[in-house]
């Protein structure tokens, strides 16, 4: 997974790449195997969730998702965490600090 987060005039603006193949229920089906993509993604910095949401198999392979949200005390140096978690329960957790 690969995460940039920084912060200009008040707010984090973050980036996130998670890799993933999003195999939808139509080409699993077609490979003979179960559909499997990212079905949960939570972005937190210490206790605080800034970005959550619930996606569907209709997001790209290696899916990209930008967020900014107002810092109201997050600062340079603190860390941010995003994590998702797919179909078959896998989940897979990144790091940064906020530039």
């Amino acid at each position: 997974m690969k995460i940039k987060a920084k912060i200009k005039d008040d707010v984090l603006k973050c980036t996130v790449q998670a890799m993933h193949e999003m195999l939808t229920s139509v080409a699993a089906k077609e490979k003979g195997v179960e559909a499997n993509y990212i079905t949960h993604m939570v972005a937190k910095v210490g206790d605080r969730v800034i970005m959550e949401i619930s996606t569907s198999e209709f997001i790209s392979k290696d899916p990209t998702l930008k967020f900014q949200v107002k810092a109201n005390g997050i600062k340079s140096g603190d860390e941010v965490k995003v994590s998702w978690t797919d179909l078959s329960g896998k989940s897979e957790t990144g790091t940064t600090k906020v530039k």
